[in-house]
C-alpha cells in the first residue's frame, strides 16, 4: 500500500501542486491555470473538506482499496479523515477541473458548522460520485468563481460571504445528488429488490440467532454501497429510511407468526433477535398500538 502524508492544511495541499493559497482555512483552485502536475506517490489524508470537479484528466483515483476512473465532470468529496490519492505513473498532466477546500475551523461558531452532519454525501464510497448535468456544472462553477473573487476582495464581509457560498453550494448538490437519484430509477428498483429479497433471506435462513438482527450498515455492505448513499438513496425511492423498512419487515413476519402459527411470543421474539420476550411486545405495542397476545387475539382465532 501507499505511503500515507497527512494533509492538515489546504496550504500544504497547494505547495503541492504549486497553487496559490488565497486564506489559509479556505482555497478555490482552477487546475487549468497551473502548469502539467505529476500526481503523487503517496495518498493524502485529508485534514480539511475538499471538493473536487472533476475535469478531462484521465487519473485514476486510489480510495481505500479500491481504484476508480471517473467520467469528465464528475463531483467528488471528501471529509476530514478521509484518504485518497491519484494514480502515479511517472508522467506529468495538465489537469483542468476545480477543486473547493474548507478547513472545519472556517465554520467554527457559524450556523453551517452545526449543519454540516446533514450533508450525508462527504461519507458516500467515491464510486457514489455525483454527476453534474452541464447546467449543474456551470452553476458551481459559477460559485467557485466567486468565491474566488471574494478571496482577492478580503475586507470584512468577504469571509461571512465565502462561508454564504460554500453552504449555498452544498445544497445545490443535495438537489444535484436528488435530482440524480431520481434518473436512475431502474437502478433504483434493482437495489430495493435486491434489499427485499437479502432480507427475507436473512430472516428465512436463521442468520437473526447468528449475528442478529439486520443493520442499515451490514444491509449496505451486503448491496456494496456505503451507509448514507444507501439510505438517502431508499429515503428518495421510498419516502422512508432504511431502517424504517428492516422494521417493516420484522412487523411484516412478525404479524405472519402471530396469525399463522401456534407459536408462543416468546419464540417469534427469539427468531426476530429480540433476547427478551418483554422488548419484543414493547416494540411491537409500539408499532401496531397493541399488544402481540392482543393482536393475536383480534385478528385470529386459531
Amino acid at each position: 500500500m501507499a505511503d500515507i502524508k497527512i494533509v492538515n492544511h489546504i496550504q500544504e495541499y497547494d505547495n503541492m501542486i504549486g497553487a496559490e493559497t488565497l486564506h489559509p482555512l479556505v482555497n478555490v483552485v482552477d487546475f487549468s491555470k497551473l502548469p502539467p502536475i505529476r500526481n503523487f506517490k503517496m495518498h493524502r489524508l485529508f485534514g480539511y473538506y475538499a471538493i473536487y470537479l472533476k475535469g478531462a484528466q484521465s487519473a485514476k483515483i486510489h480510495y481505500g482499496r479500491s481504484i476508480y476512473q471517473y467520467k469528465e465532470g464528475a463531483l467528488v468529496f471528501f471529509a476530514p479523515g478521509q484518504v485518497a490519492g491519484a494514480e502515479d505513473d511517472g508522467k506529468y498532466h495538465k489537469i483542468t477541473g476545480y477543486v473547493l477546500m474548507f478547513h472545519p475551523d472556517l465554520l467554527k461558531g457559524t450556523a453551517l458548522s452545526q449543519l454540516m452532519k446533514q450533508y450525508s454525501y462527504f461519507s458516500y464510497d467515491i464510486n457514489e460520485a455525483l454527476l453534474p448535468t452541464e447546467d449543474e456544472k456551470a452553476i458551481l462553477i459559477d460559485c467557485f468563481e466567486r468565491i474566488e473573487k471574494e478571496l482577492r476582495y478580503k475586507d470584512r464581509c468577504s469571509i461571512s460571504i465565502v462561508i454564504d457560498y460554500i453552504k449555498l453550494i452544498l445544497d445545490y448538490c443535495v438537489r444535484f445528488y436528488d435530482r440524480q437519484f431520481s434518473s436512475q430509477q431502474v437502478q433504483n428498483k434493482d437495489i430495493l429488490v435486491r434489499f427485499e429479497h437479502f432480507l427475507n433471506n436473512y430472516f428465512s435462513s436463521g442468520y437473526v440467532a447468528e449475528k442478529g438482527l439486520p443493520t442499515v450498515q451490514g444491509c449496505a455492505d451486503e448491496l456494496c454501497l456505503s451507509t448514507n448513499y444507501f439510505n438517502d438513496l431508499v429515503r428518495k425511492a421510498t419516502g422512508t429510511s432504511a431502517l424504517k423498512l428492516i422494521h417493516r419487515k420484522m412487523l411484516e413476519i412478525a404479524q405472519e407468526q402471530l396469525l399463522g402459527t401456534n407459536k408462543r411470543v416468546n419464540e417469534i421474539a427469539n427468531e426476530l433477535g429480540f433476547q427478551q420476550s418483554q422488548n419484543f411486545t414493547n416494540w411491537f405495542k409500539k408499532q401496531v398500538g397493541c399488544t402481540p397476545l392482543n393482536y393475536r387475539n383480534t385478528y385470529c382465532k386459531l
